[in-house]
């Protein structure tokens, strides 16, 4: 390779790089094809550094790599022919400008006045507002209290030895209080078939009212316009609900107050760790705690169902006992109102005379 580029002619001898790289490649007696495969250089690049058409080449880059590339395939100088192709083919680039802006010396002139002013600016500032502090201060006066009672000291060790008392602690509120119902009078016996004056008369128990379900926690589950079934947890207790095919449908341990709303028509079982530990609410109303530590929720969304008939019929059989009354006493005043009085037949005039 020495001897080779010993023997390919000098860079600095040619007019233009172009021509000393044709020169070197007849001299090497390769084809462009071949030169090609050997820098692995597109060959309408190799002859546009030969014709140096060098606005055919891709950027600045990659043009410095095909000729130093070439070079190398030739046996000539490579940092030579790159230094040449610089010359011939400068950076169009523009060259660094010297910074404008404000010189150093007048800035070195303006500064100290302009710390100046604002060092002023500070003091009067800070000036000003010591000044309204020192204004606003009043003078001390002497206290309104004259003279203190002697016996205040006496008092107050009195009441210290004396001994505290508590009372018992209060009961608890219920959950739910009902009013008595209200009947107004004469319509008892109307609305009951009771006459509220016959001794002898038997008056059936009204069905009672049982305590409201009172949320003291996070409720889990359904939504609550689509839930008739509530189990609350009275203490802190394990509750699952396994479904029919064993997936686990809810797992909790719930604390005290928390509940847990059962969806419809689904086929599940409640597995808990005590069953005393929980409040079952059917359609809102406390039903007892639940019969077993496993307990089918078909059974309990049945209960909640049927429990809802009832009371559908009771207000039913209520509401069809109120429309008979009012049928009743618009019978009774229709009868009792006066009947009307005809008016009296108007006299006939006599006959003419003949």
């Amino acid at each position: 390779m020495d001897q080779d580029r010993q023997d390919a002619p000098s860079l600095e001898d040619a007019e233009t790089l172009g021509e000393a790289l044709r020169a070197a490649r007849l001299a090497s007696g390769r084809s462009m094809a071949q030169l090609s495969t050997m820098t692995r250089v597109h060959p309408r690049y190799l002859t546009a550094l030969e014709q140096n058409e060098f606005s055919v080449l891709p950027s600045r880059i990659f043009s410095m790599g095909y000729v130093r590339a070439y070079a190398g395939a030739l046996g000539l100088d490579e940092l030579t022919a790159v230094e040449r192709f610089k010359r011939e083919f400068p950076d169009a680039a523009v060259p660094l400008q010297a910074p404008t802006g404000a010189a150093l010396q007048q800035m070195r002139g303006t500064s100290p006045k302009v710390l100046a002013a604002l060092g002023v600016l500070i003091l009067a500032v800070v000036g000003w507002n010591v000044f309204q502090r020192v204004v606003r201060i009043e003078p001390p006066h002497p206290s309104d209290l004259v003279a203190v009672p002697k016996d205040w000291a006496k008092a107050a060790d009195a009441e210290v030895d004396k001994a505290l008392y508590l009372g018992a602690p209060r009961a608890a509120p219920p959950d739910q209080t009902t009013p008595a119902l209200y009947i107004t009078p004469g319509l008892e016996a109307q609305l009951t078939g009771v006459d509220p004056d016959d001794p002898n008369a038997v008056v059936a128990p009204a069905p009672p009212v049982q305590a409201a379900f009172n949320p003291r926690g996070p409720v889990y589950g359904a939504a609550a316009i689509s839930s008739q079934v509530i189990l609350q947890a009275k203490k802190p207790a394990t509750l699952v609900v396994r479904q029919g095919d064993g997936r686990i449908l809810f797992a909790r341990q719930l604390a005290a107050g928390e509940a847990w709303r059962a969806p419809p028509n689904v086929s599940a079982t409640v597995d808990v760790s005590d069953p005393a530990a929980f409040d079952v609410y059917l359609n809102g109303e406390h039903s007892g705690a639940l019969p077993a530590p496993a307990s089918p929720l078909g059974q309990l969304n049945a209960r909640a169902q049927a429990d809802a008939r009832q009371s559908e019929a009771r207000a039913a059989a209520a509401a069809e006992v109120q429309a008979r009354a009012r049928a009743a006493q618009a019978a009774a005043a229709l009868a009792a109102a006066p009947a009307p009085v005809a008016p009296p037949p108007a006299a006939q005039a006599p006959p003419p005379a003949g």
